[in-house]
């Protein structure tokens, strides 16, 4: 069994917009009932709990709290499985969850950094082994003019399940306030 941690920020939005958001995953989400609306900052490392805990620790301790605003669906494909990912992409709070990535993956993670895979800050809302189902779910999204405001105050360390490659549980581990 593989047990991994990783970084997810689950982003403070209204209930409303949750609910839309989650009214979406529930159709076309796999991973809908096992983790919540987030960005993931940094993805399921194998370094060490303690290590990893404290390293995440030491570099959050400036970030601040930001906000952000979804008002675009993108498509992505998956390059470590054969599934298409629809992502909820910031426009504003784009580069402060780039530079948050960017400042988590040094140190003890910066040989865990893919730089064969691009970073797109997002909220997955669907997947698919069909790119054309991703596509016409995003272009249904885009076409609604959305915008869902909120904001980041807390980072959650999270451990991760995985047997046979497939995510079966996500448990906090800390939470980490923002400055």
């Amino acid at each position: 069994m593989d047990i991994r941690c990783a970084v997810l920020a689950y982003p403070s939005i209204s209930q409303k917009d949750y609910d839309w958001i989650q009214k979406t995953r529930a159709l076309y989400d796999s991973y809908y009932e096992l983790v919540r609306p987030h960005f993931t900052i940094v993805f399921r490392s194998i370094t060490r709990e303690a290590e990893f805990v404290q390293h995440i620790r030491q570099r959050a301790s400036a970030i601040r709290k930001f906000s952000f605003v979804l008002r675009c669906a993108l498509v992505v494909e998956d390059v470590a499985g054969d599934m298409n990912q629809v992502f909820l992409v910031p426009d504003k709070g784009f580069s402060d969850i780039v530079k948050l990535h960017d400042k988590l993956y040094t140190g003890i993670l910066a040989p865990e950094l893919r730089l064969d895979i691009p970073f797109y800050p997002h909220i997955t809302i669907g997947n698919s082994s069909d790119p054309l189902i991703c596509k016409s779910l995003a272009d249904e999204l885009n076409g609604q003019n959305f915008g869902i405001e909120g904001t980041v105050g807390n980072l959650d360390i999270v451990s991760i399940v995985a047997p046979d490659k497939r995510i079966t549980e996500v448990k906090t581990i800390e939470r980490i306030k923002l400055a």
